[in-house]
């Protein structure tokens, strides 16, 4: 599988970072056009002994996809072949918007890092729940008899829409999108949407949350796990209330962690961590971060909520480490995009072989 770091470093490095992400999931769902598919689940299956119970839902494996990746539900079966136990798909938004201007994705090599700018581009949620419709018929038939990879839904503010109205903003894609999704995120978290990030103050996110969570179960008719994704940003006194308002709330969940604004303890050159810019940080120099978050979020909560830990993981050791600290289920994103397309299945078997060692 070590040919793919050799195939980056010769091809995808040279390339802008953005259409090297498009060629590199042209790929991905190309294997599934030609029908590879069957033969790939084999290949990538879960472990049984990995499987999860959560949110209501039986995951094939703790491991997933972090939204982010599939912005517009275009490949979910191609991404669920290639052994991910869950796809979040997203961010999408009320309204179809193009994000912002290019280039506006760049690699940090040297830190395994990622910074985006992206902005939510997305076709919109009318746009996107025929896709959704479609991936699931097509989960439901490719995993009879057997759990099946679920599917998350995360959605945003649309850019143009004051803040003030946010809350109808999200409503407009919940009743569209909930009654599509195996569980729902809120997004309050990125940096790239001017002002979004105030929405995790507790007194603008109860109001948020509230409605959201009415209005998924009143359009699916049956109660849709709701979640919200914060950021690594927050203070540990911001961290804590956020868990205390999920209590409160009765939401089934935390996401944690979105990308940083920081830039500290980076390996790269600083004029090159500076010609990337403003955005979001993703990859392994969130990993303390992140994994310090759950931890605060897992003391403060107990078993109550299910918590999704994402943030710097890269291997087997990473995604059990925040097992081990109370993450419930465990996404990647950035290290998808330098590890390639057997990702997933060398985390699911890791996992395999740390749970015999421990056995």
């Amino acid at each position: 599988m070590r040919f793919y770091p050799m195939f980056f470093q010769a091809v995808f490095s040279r390339m802008d970072a953005e259409k090297a992400h498009r060629v590199g999931f042209a790929g991905v769902r190309a294997a599934r056009a030609v029908r590879l598919s069957t033969a790939l689940r084999v290949y990538t299956r879960a472990d049984p002994a990995l499987e999860v119970e959560a949110l209501g839902l039986r995951f094939p494996s703790p491991f997933g996809l972090a939204a982010g990746f599939d912005k517009g539900a275009e490949g979910i079966g191609a991404l669920t072949d290639l052994g991910f136990g869950h796809v979040e798909i997203g961010t999408v938004t009320a309204q179809a918007q193009p994000g912002n201007p290019r280039p506006r994705l760049f690699r940090l090599v040297r830190d395994r890092a990622v910074v985006n700018r992206m902005g939510f581009n997305n076709d919109g949620a009318e746009a996107v729940a025929p896709r959704l419709a479609r991936a699931r018929r097509e989960l439901e038939a490719d995993h009879r008899g057997r759990a099946r990879p679920v599917l998350g839904v995360n959605i945003g503010k649309t850019k143009v829409v004051p803040l003030e109205d946010a809350v109808d903003d999200y409503l407009q894609s919940t009743r569209t999108l909930a009654p599509l999704a195996d569980y729902l995120v809120v997004n309050v978290s990125s940096p790239n949407t001017p002002g979004l990030r105030r929405l995790q103050d507790i007194e603008s996110l109860r109001p948020l949350l509230s409605a959201v969570g009415a209005a998924a179960d009143e359009a699916a008719a049956r109660h849709v796990p709701l979640l919200a994704k914060i950021a690594p940003d927050l203070s540990e006194e911001d961290v804590l209330a956020v868990a205390d308002l999920a209590l409160d709330l009765g939401l089934d969940g935390i996401v944690a962690t979105n990308t940083t604004i920081s830039r500290e303890g980076l390996a790269a050159d600083p004029a090159e961590v500076e010609a990337c810019g403003a955005g979001g940080l993703s990859g392994a120099p969130l990993r303390e971060r992140s994994l310090e978050v759950l931890r605060l979020l897992r003391e403060r909560v107990g078993d109550r909520l299910v918590l999704v830990s994402v943030g710097g993981v890269t291997t087997a050791e990473d995604v059990q480490e925040r097992l081990a600290a109370g993450a419930t289920l465990v996404q990647g994103y950035t290290g998808f995009l330098y590890e390639g397309p057997f990702w997933a299945r060398s985390i699911n078997q890791g996992l395999a072989r740390l749970a015999r060692r421990r056995g």
